[in-house]
């Protein structure tokens, strides 16, 4: 007779979705839903595309995330069932297989949840604004940075997340000198601002004759996308606005005008480029918003007093990085924060980086607050 006992691990789960659900607040959810339906089906509310893109976008967001808390809670009910029935007469193999089976799935999509109602802070709801830089290491600090690119496109792939190439700098030889992408879904900021830092690659470099093992760094920098409504007043005295033909690697031209746009805020000598639009209006208007979500990202710095909050200082050499990416001699990625790792770093590089993220968001959430 089958003697299936997880009901301390049920309790369990029961508990941290209790917690889960407090701090969501479904009710709010449900009212938020709501008011954005009525918004959703105003008239005219394609007069206004931007407008009305954000409406649909959040409506959409939460709709999945009551249907998530709701099927979840659907979940440990029939969970319970499984259970009575496998320990039902003479017991059911199959039931206990299942249940077993949904137990394991459900203490991983409750961990994920958790982790996502530690999303809290003033930006985190927003999209996110990445670049990535190469930094010590030459060629293949180059070629590391383009390994970046794609391994955060491929993340953003796995979850339907929107992303926007706003800018690449190809280097002569190999790889990127700086790229810039847009992530535009909500918590986009707060998911992946735990990725800013400066990324350590060893491995035997192909750019090498010797074959001897290379270390090269990369920078990655998160901030948040500021809203259409708000305003960061940037005088046009204060920056100089250079045009140039969007290029691709090796200098192949992508188009014959002028289209691409490079804008210097000269206070601060914050530079942003977009080549991403073939319209030099709209890659304009792009890099301005680009331009904007950074200076409030100094604003907010020096409001705070500290030069680390969101983007940080980053140097993308010796002595201050975060995550090791080790191909040779052995395979490994570690973040040197959480010590959270793994020994595939094939897989990381394809997009696998949950992992990584949840343990960098619970390790700030635990972390002293300076």
């Amino acid at each position: 007779m089958i003697e299936l006992d997880i009901s301390e691990q049920i309790a369990a789960l029961r508990a941290t979705f209790g917690d889960i659900r407090a701090v969501i607040d479904i009710d709010q959810l449900r009212t938020d839903i709501a008011d954005l339906n009525d918004q959703a089906g105003a008239p005219d509310l394609w007069d206004d595309s931007e407008h009305a893109q954000k409406v649909t976008s959040d409506l959409s967001h939460r709709q999945s995330e009551l249907a998530r808390i709701e099927n979840i809670e659907q979940r440990l009910d029939d969970l319970e069932v499984l259970v009575e029935m496998a320990n039902d007469g003479e017991g059911d193999e199959e039931s206990a297989e299942e249940a077993t089976a949904e137990l394991a799935s459900l203490q991983k999509v409750l961990g994920e949840l958790e982790v996502h109602t530690l999303l809290n802070g003033e930006f985190d709801e927003r999209p996110a604004v990445m670049t990535i830089r190469s930094g010590a290491g030459g060629v293949d600090a180059a070629d590391f940075a383009e390994m970046l690119m794609r391994m955060y496109l491929r993340w953003a792939e796995q979850h339907d997340y929107p992303v926007t190439v706003l800018d690449v700098g190809y280097a002569e030889e190999a790889g990127i000198k700086s790229a810039t992408l847009q992530i535009d879904s909500p918590y986009a900021f707060g998911t992946l601002s735990v990725e800013a830092g400066t990324h350590r690659l060893v491995r035997m470099s192909p750019f090498n004759s010797a074959g001897k093992r290379q270390t090269s760094f990369a920078a990655v920098e998160v901030v948040p996308l500021i809203e259409q409504t708000e305003s960061i007043e940037i005088p046009d005295t204060d920056i100089r606005v250079d045009v140039f033909r969007s290029s691709g690697p090796g200098g192949q031209s992508v188009n014959t005008t002028d289209s691409a746009v490079r804008i210097t805020h000269l206070p601060t000598g914050t530079v942003v480029s977009c080549q991403n639009e073939k319209s030099q209006i709209q890659n304009r208007a792009a890099a301005m918003r680009v331009l904007q979500s950074r200076l409030l990202l100094i604003q907010r710095e020096q409001e705070a007093a500290t030069k680390k909050e969101f983007a940080g200082v980053i140097t993308a050499s010796w002595g201050d990085q975060m995550r090791s990416y080790v191909l040779a001699p052995y395979q490994m990625v570690k973040d040197l924060r959480t010590n959270y790792e793994v020994n595939n770093p094939t897989q990381v590089f394809d997009g696998d980086l949950d992992g990584f993220i949840s343990a960098g968001i619970r390790w700030r959430k635990q972390a002293p607050q300076d």
